[in-house]
């Protein structure tokens, strides 16, 4: 799984995550940020390209998994990341619940790192 710019875990963006719900699947609306992300990822030319709904498995389907590998590339996603590692673990921000579960393997690059690296430096806010 991949940790988005503005917190989701498998488009379960914030506004749509649930930590208990009781789907395995769902339908959810994505928002302007993670549109956008699509874009410069790659995924689509524009932005009027990018779907505006998706289907996402359910946080409790996604950390029903014995094993989580999450990768979090680029500077884009750095403050997500530090977000995640550093945050009340809250619907907010998604990836944060992936703190509750033992054993996750996070990959992240350096410059998806620099904004975690700051707060632990007690250079950021």
């Amino acid at each position: 799984m991949g940790i988005g710019e503005n917190g989701h875990i498998a488009f379960n963006d914030p506004g749509v995550a649930d930590f208990n719900d009781s789907k395995v699947m769902k339908p959810v609306e994505l928002d302007l940020v993670c549109r956008n992300q699509q874009v410069r990822d790659g995924c689509f030319s524009t932005l009027d390209e990018v779907p505006k709904m998706a289907l996402t498995l359910t946080i409790p389907t996604l950390l029903s998994a014995d094993k989580h590998f999450c990768f979090v590339p680029t500077e884009a996603k750095a403050r997500a990341l530090a977000e995640t590692i550093l945050g009340e673990i809250s619907e907010k921000c998604p990836a944060t619940i992936l703190r509750r579960k033992p054993g996750v393997m996070m990959y992240i690059d350096e410059p998806c790192f620099s904004v975690l690296k700051e707060r632990l430096n007690g250079k950021g806010k």
